[in-house]
C-alpha cells in the first residue's frame, strides 16, 4: 500500500491534506539559509488517537514524520524531509486543565503561548516563560525547543516548567512522564529527556505545566550607554552586586533607530545602545534604584527608572518591536543565537561590532543580556548571492566567538539543521555518541525528524 492509503485507511478524510501547495505552505519554519524538502502529505490530527494512527502509517510505508508547531523556529527544526508526512499539530489547541490548588495547567501542544498566560492569569496564576514570539509559539514548540525568553534571567526556561508530557512513540506506543503531583521521585526523568529534544525522540500531545504565584508589578530602569562595552561591564556588576532582576534586555543602536522609524517612540537614537532592566518584591524599589545608580557609574547617558507598570512595559515595547521594525525593510532577516557566561558579554558585544564591520552586513544586535543569551540580526538582501555569502560567514564568525568565549552556538532557539553543522564543536564526540544511542532507542528506524538536532 502507498502512503496515502495507509493514511487514508487509519484517519478521517478532513486530516489528510494532498494539495501540494498547502503542503509547502507548512514545509518549512523561518530559518531562511535552511531549505526545505518536498513533503509528500500534510496530515493535521485533532487527537493523540489521530497522532497514533499517522505513525503507524508512517512506519508500515517506511515514511519520515517532521512534527510542526506554530512555524515560528529559526533554525529549521520543523522543515520537510523529502517524501516525508508533515504532522501538523495546530488543530491539537486546547487549554484541557488549569489547577489552581496544585498550580499546574495541562494543554494540548499547539496552545499559543500568551494564550496559555492569559488564560492562567484570568484565574489567579502566572506562567513564566515568554519568548519574544509569545503570541505567535506554541507550547509543544516551545517544549519541543526548551524555548527561553525575556524573564529566564530569573524565572528560568520552558524546561524549568515541564513536569509531565504525554508522547507518542515512534513505536506508536503512548507514554505519559511525570505525575499530577508536586514531587515525584519514581523512575528515571524521561520528561526532561523530551524537552529540548526538537521532536527527534517522539510526538508531544499534551504537556502540564508549573505555574506561579502572581509576581506583583514591576519596576523598571532604562539607561542609554555610548558605547556597548560600558554597557557589558554594567550588567556584570548588576550581579557582582548581588541583584536579581526578572528582566535584563540590551537593545543596540541600529535596532533603536529602526525602532523609532517605524514607530516614532521618542527614543536616543544616538546612543550606542539601551538597557531595560526590571525588578520585583521585596525591595524592588531599591534594587532598581541601585541598578540605574550602576548604569550611572559606567557612564550611561541617560538613566531613569520608574515604578509605574504600564510606563515600564511601554519601555519594553522597545525591545519586542525591534523584530516587526525590521522587517517593514522588506529585506532578509535570521537571528543568531547565542550565549556565553556573563563576564564574557563585553567581549561578545565587542565581537559582534566587529565582525558586521569585516563582514559588511548589517547585524544590529538584541538579546537577553541578563543571561548573556544575544540575538545579533542578521539584514541582507537575500536576492544577491555574494550578500548572502558574507551574511552566512557572518554568523560562522558569530557562533565560531561565541564558542572562543566559553559559551553556546543555540541557547534557546534550538538547534534544527541550521546549528547542527557546529555541534561537535561544542559537544564531545563520546557526549555526542550518546546522545545519538539514546535517538537509536527511542527511534531505531529513524523515523521521527531524520537529520535535525543531533
Amino acid at each position: 500500500m502507498t502512503l496515502i492509503d495507509e493514511l487514508q485507511g487509519r484517519l478521517a478524510a478532513d486530516c489528510i491534506e494532498t494539495d501540494p501547495d498547502v503542503i509547502a505552505a507548512y514545509s518549512h519554519d523561518r530559518a531562511i539559509f535552511e531549505q526545505a524538502g518536498a513533503a509528500a502529505v500534510l496530515v493535521m490530527p485533532r487527537s493523540t488517537a489521530d497522532v497514533v494512527a499517522c505513525i503507524d502509517a508512517a512506519r508500515a510505508a517506511d515514511a519520515p514524520v517532521v512534527t510542526r508547531g506554530a512555524g515560528t523556529g529559526l533554525c529549521g527544526g520543523a522543515n520537510a524531509s523529502n517524501g516525508c508526512i508533515i504532522l501538523s499539530l495546530h488543530r491539537m489547541n486546547q487549554v484541557l486543565e488549569i489547577d489552581t490548588v496544585n498550580r499546574m495547567a495541562r494543554v494540548q501542544p499547539a496552545v499559543i503561548n500568551g494564550d496559555l498566560k492569559r488564560a492562567v492569569a484570568e484565574v489567579g496564576p502566572f506562567y513564566p516563560p515568554d519568548p519574544a514570539s509569545y503570541e505567535t509559539s506554541s507550547i509543544g514548540g516551545n517544549v519541543a525547543t526548551n524555548a527561553g525568553g525575556l524573564c529566564c534571567v530569573r524565572y528560568g526556561v520552558t524546561r524549568d516548567y515541564v513536569i509531565g508530557l504525554e508522547v507518542v512513540l515512534a513505536s506508536g506506543e503512548v507514554i505519559r512522564t511525570g505525575r499530577h503531583t508536586l514531587k515525584s521521585t519514581t523512575g528515571l526523568d524521561l520528561t526532561g529527556v523530551f524537552v529540548g529534544s526538537e521532536g527527534v525522540l517522539g510526538v508531544i500531545t499534551e504537556v502540564t505545566v508549573k505555574l506561579l504565584p502572581q509576581p506583583p508589578a514591576p519596576c523598571t530602569a532604562v539607561a542609554y550607554f555610548s558605547d556597548l562595552p560600558s554597557a557589558g561591564r554594567a550588567i556584570v556588576d548588576v550581579f557582582t552586586a548581588g541583584h536579581e532582576p526578572t528582566l535584563m534586555e540590551i537593545v543596540d543602536q541600529a535596532s533603536l533607530q529602526q525602532v523609532d522609524a517605524v514607530y516614532s517612540m521618542g527614543l536616543d537614537t544616538t546612543a550606542a545602545c539601551l538597557l531595560l532592566t526590571q525588578t520585583v518584591g521585596d525591595g524592588a524599589t531599591e534594587s532598581i534604584g541601585a541598578i540605574a545608580a550602576i548604569c550611572t557609574g559606567h557612564g550611561a547617558t541617560e538613566v531613569y527608572h520608574v515604578t509605574d507598570a504600564a510606563e515600564g512595559d511601554m519601555f519594553i515595547e522597545v525591545r519586542r518591536r525591534v523584530w516587526s521594525a525590521f522587517e517593514q525593510l522588506g529585506v532578509a532577516m535570521l537571528p543568531e543565537d547565542v550565549a556565553v557566561p556573563r563576564e564574557r558579554l563585553p567581549e561578545l558585544l565587542e565581537g559582534i561590532v566587529e565582525i558586521g564591520e569585516r563582514n559588511r552586513i548589517r547585524l544590529p544586535t538584541i538579546g537577553h543580556a541578563g543571561d548573556g543569551n544575544m540575538h545579533p540580526l542578521l539584514v541582507f538582501d537575500g536576492a544577491d548571492p555574494m550578500e548572502v555569502e558574507r551574511a552566512r560567514r557572518a554568523f560562522a564568525d558569530i557562533v565560531e566567538l561565541a564558542l572562543r568565549l566559553g559559551g553556546t552556538i543555540a541557547a534557546e532557539h534550538g538547534v534544527g539543521t541550521l546549528k547542527r553543522p557546529y555541534l561537535e564543536q561544542e559537544i564531545d564526540p563520546t557526549h555526542l555518541a550518546v546522545q545519538r544511542r539514546v535517538k537509536a532507542l527511542f527511534d531505531p528506524n529513524s523515523l521521527l525528524n531524520p537529520g535535525k538536532a543531533i
